[in-house]
């Protein structure tokens, strides 16, 4: 009977994560399918790219508690199963990039999952393993972000520091070393996802948000270059 239990665990965390948080806010607030806005992923960044920076904040709160809520959701039914706390947010950071509600067919025909790059949700998951890492972690997160304004760097670092942190802390005997598996297979979904940016990235074409301190010194550059050549 537990067997099925932590089935029904796992399938929930991977139903909680498929719910679009981005898609529905930047619809209510503008009207956009955020599907067809930039990077077409329905996470906090591109939220921010359709409808500001409240949008995408809220939207990145609530894909965080998805991962959190997964956990959670699993530590209640399971108290004592810390492989089946880890698969839950695991499944949940699946149904935000590869989500239940937003099935499309391309036009070849073939059915596609729609969703977003994971990185929220990973955070989420390790909250709910160890609340403190959402301060921590999120401070980094927002460091890394405001001062390379890369949105693809900022979610890799996030799994990173994840993955550091419960490492460290099961080295000293605070935590379970399968925790430490959490952040690594955590990274490894973020990396699969964010290949088209990775590839970017190598190529020096990624995108860079106005927000961050990178993007105000491409602008001041992109300014300075104009007024040199107008008349």
């Amino acid at each position: 009977m537990q067997t099925v239990i932590d089935i029904a665990t796992v399938v929930l965390g991977y139903l909680l994560g498929s719910i679009p948080f981005g898609l529905l806010i930047v619809k209510i607030k503008t009207g956009k399918d955020l599907r067809s806005v930039e990077s077409g992923r329905t996470g906090g960044t591109n939220a921010m790219r359709a409808a500001g920076f409240s949008a995408g904040l809220l939207t990145a709160t609530m894909d965080v508690l998805k991962g959190a809520a997964a956990v959670w959701l699993a530590q209640a039914l399971n108290p004592e199963s810390n492989l089946i706390h880890i698969l839950a947010p695991i499944a949940a950071i699946l149904g935000h990039n590869y989500s239940i509600f937003l099935v499309e067919r391309d036009e070849n025909r073939q059915w596609h999952f729609r969703g977003g790059a994971g990185g929220a949700p990973a955070l989420g998951g390790a909250m709910g393993l160890w609340w403190p890492m959402l301060p921590i972690v999120f401070s980094l997160g927002a460091l890394v972000f405001f001062t390379l304004g890369i949105a693809s760097i900022t979610t890799l670092a996030v799994a990173l520091f994840v993955t550091i942190i419960f490492a460290v802390r099961a080295w000293l005997g605070q935590m379970p070393w399968i925790d430490v598996l959490y952040g690594v297979v955590a990274e490894l979904i973020l990396i699969w996802a964010l290949r088209p940016n990775i590839q970017k990235l190598l190529s020096g074409n990624e995108r860079v948000v106005k927000y961050s301190l990178s993007g105000w010194l491409r602008s001041r550059k992109q300014a300075e270059a104009e007024s040199k050549t107008s008349p």
